[in-house]
């Protein structure tokens, strides 16, 4: 396995926990934002955004702006 690959095998549930924290914080903040909120929409909208964002961060990668960090 190569070495960049056991670090983030390594790491990988630090990484999950960090995006779950993200989620829930966002979550969070609709809440506070819109007390009477449709819990299950603003998930759904959250995870939209955020998947906007992997998205981003995947064509990012794929066009090498991240081959050298």
């Amino acid at each position: 396995m190569d070495p960049v690959e056991k670090d983030i095998q390594a790491r990988k549930e630090e990484i999950l926990t960090e995006v779950r924290a993200i989620f829930k914080a966002n979550m969070k903040f609709t809440d506070w934002n819109v007390p009477e909120a449709n819990d299950r929409l603003g998930a759904e909208l959250i995870i939209g955004v955020m998947q906007e964002a992997l998205d981003t961060l995947k064509k990012d990668v794929e066009e090498g702006k991240y081959d050298i960090y």
